[in-house]
């Protein structure tokens, strides 16, 4: 998922500089009496990262002299400061509470409003972006960050066809840009799938399927999905605020729409999407892929995005394992002959493997996460999915959260393999 644009990090980075630039006054230590000097020492916070003590300085020179457009200037694009750190850091809540912040103080200003959607279109609160968006593009004339993340918010909301003409208008603006060449390709493609779709509605997730597809095959999938969302909230502990989009496709459509490997059984990439258009009954492997396919779904939003490919794959094959488990062979061979992959070579992408190297990547994620919630328990695995949801590392979320028994990535997946070890000798 595309994050800030580089024009918008641009003009973020503008703002720190203005921070900076609006007085040549900076000191090592503020006199209470002084708002000047309050200024010059909260803007050398904020350019130490001290981003809360920053603000505070700002605050209380604009407190003393609220009609000074200076100090108002400069508080404002302290909060915008502070809310591109934590955008950067995928903490979307605390980034809009500053971009309010700012927004509050220049409600006109089209920039605050352009973050403001941003950062809703991150949270999924589709109605809140879309606002503030329209609000952007009503203050200032149409730019390509506005009209690329309206098209997007349009897009996640369904209004895909609304979607397509403002990436249409942003590419004019911008020619060539690449992800607004890839988003309209991505889209247009989907479009045509989904045009003469059927739709359906739970509490939870909103279908669109083949018309081919049987209506109660159809919904009989999705109370599959909505105990699904029961047993992963439960265990990972959340349930998404918004609603889910899933779709169920012919092979071929599938295939067209997600461009996905032959041996892929579904994909999630902010939709569940489904090639069951040719299928009739719920089956124990289906309920797997369903369970699996939901758990991404929790995943992602814990994450924001930010989660190794093993361990995201590794905790969706042990929920979908609960529904449908299989022997894991290509991972029994793998252990015997010593050729187990580098987990840090399974951090990014399994879409170019082959049938036989895609087996053994998820067998020896969910043999490593299985050893994680048996050894260490899911609230364990929980509080590194939120770690890396605060934009922490990997290395850095499992410290964090195994430090009681001081244990690292690479000590982890040693003990893992010292236990895999065992089992193989029968010991």
């Amino acid at each position: 998922m595309i994050l800030f644009t580089k024009h918008v990090v641009r003009w973020l980075c503008s703002v720190s500089l203005m921070v900076l630039l609006l007085s040549a006054i900076a000191v090592a230590e503020p006199i209470d009496s002084d708002p000047v000097l309050r200024s010059g020492y909260g803007r050398e916070l904020l350019m130490r990262g001290e981003y809360e003590k920053g603000i505070e300085q700002l605050r209380e020179a604009y407190l003393l002299f609220p009609l000074n457009t200076v100090f108002k200037r400069n508080l404002a694009e302290g909060y915008a400061a502070f809310g591109h750190q934590h955008f950067k850091q995928k903490r979307y809540e605390k980034a809009d509470e500053n971009f309010i912040k700012a927004q509050e103080l220049y409600p006109e200003e089209a920039g605050y409003a352009l973050l403001r959607g941003i950062s809703n279109y991150h949270l999924k609160k589709y109605d809140v972006a879309r606002y503030e968006l329209e609000r952007a593009r009503g203050l200032k004339q149409d730019s390509v960050e506005v009209l690329y993340y309206l098209g997007l918010v349009q897009f996640e909301t369904d209004n895909r066809q609304q979607a397509l003409e403002l990436w249409e208008q942003a590419l004019k603006l911008s020619p060539g840009r690449k992800e607004i060449v890839e988003l309209l390709e991505k889209g247009r493609k989907e479009n045509t799938v989904e045009a003469g779709m059927d739709r359906g509605h739970s509490s939870r997730f909103d279908l669109t399927y083949d018309p081919g597809v049987d209506t109660a095959f159809a919904l009989a999938i999705l109370d599959v999905l909505e105990s699904a969302a029961n047993l992963v909230g439960a265990e990972l502990g959340l349930f998404p605020e918004a609603r889910v989009p899933v779709g169920i496709y012919k092979r071929a459509d599938f295939k067209t729409v997600t461009d996905s490997p032959d041996w892929s059984g579904g994909v999630y990439d902010g939709k569940i999407r489904l090639p069951f258009g040719a299928l009739t009954e719920i089956t124990p492997a289906m309920r797997g892929v369903l369970y699996h396919e939901y758990a991404h779904v929790v995943v992602f939003e814990l994450t924001r995005g930010n989660c190794p490919l093993w361990l995201n794959e590794g905790i969706a094959e042990m929920f979908g394992r609960m529904q449908y488990n299989r022997p894991l062979p290509a991972f029994g061979r793998a252990a015997r002959a010593g050729t187990l992959v580098d987990f840090r070579k399974l951090e990014a992408n399994f879409s170019d493997f082959s049938t036989s190297a895609a087996a053994l990547a998820y067998q020896q994620s969910y043999a490593l996460v299985n050893y994680m919630v048996t050894t260490y328990g899911w609230h364990r695995v929980r509080q590194i999915l939120s770690s890396l949801g605060n934009g922490r590392t990997f290395d850095d979320s499992v410290a964090a959260a195994l430090k009681d028994y001081n244990v690292t990535y690479d000590g982890l997946v040693k003990e893992w393999r010292a236990s895999v070890d065992r089992e193989m000798s029968g010991k």
